[in-house]
């Protein structure tokens, strides 16, 4: 789980570019020139770090379905998005729930590792509380 910058040993930003470190990349903001190499897997959705509709949700449900299905063959997962703490999150967390885990304990483990503000966007945190799935249908019956 990461982000497009990252705070270097100097104290100053530094661009996070990605090459063959992992074998799978799930990029929800893409920016020109942070990877990965030709020849890596390389998903990308468009998301905001905001309301999500009923396509969007779709797009995220898939990015977790294979995290989880690369995490079991044992490969190598980036899930990215800019700064790495909600939109990223989202998408582990519902990768975390696929694996056995509750909303709660995802968004625990989250926390734990990537720090307390990780999953911040409460209405984030609302669509693991309901469920991806269920968020989903909510969403493409409002419209």
């Amino acid at each position: 789980m990461g982000g497009h910058e990252f705070r270097g040993r100097s104290g100053e930003t530094e661009l996070a570019v990605v090459r063959d470190e992992f074998d799978l990349v799930l990029t929800l903001l893409r920016l020109p020139g942070h990877g990965p190499d030709d020849g890596v897997e390389h998903h990308v959705w468009p998301i905001p770090d905001g309301p999500l509709d009923g396509t969007q949700l779709a797009g995220v449900i898939r990015l977790a379905q294979a995290a989880d299905d690369a995490l079991e063959d044992g490969r190598r997962v980036l899930v990215r998005c800019y700064h790495g703490y909600n939109r990223s999150g989202l998408v582990i967390a519902d990768t975390l729930i696929r694996a056995g885990h509750t909303a709660e304990e995802a968004i625990r483990m989250i926390r734990a590792r990537r720090g307390p503000w990780a999953l911040h966007n409460e209405l984030f945190v609302d669509y693991l509380r309901t469920g991806l799935g269920t968020a989903r249908l909510l969403e493409d019956l409002a419209e």
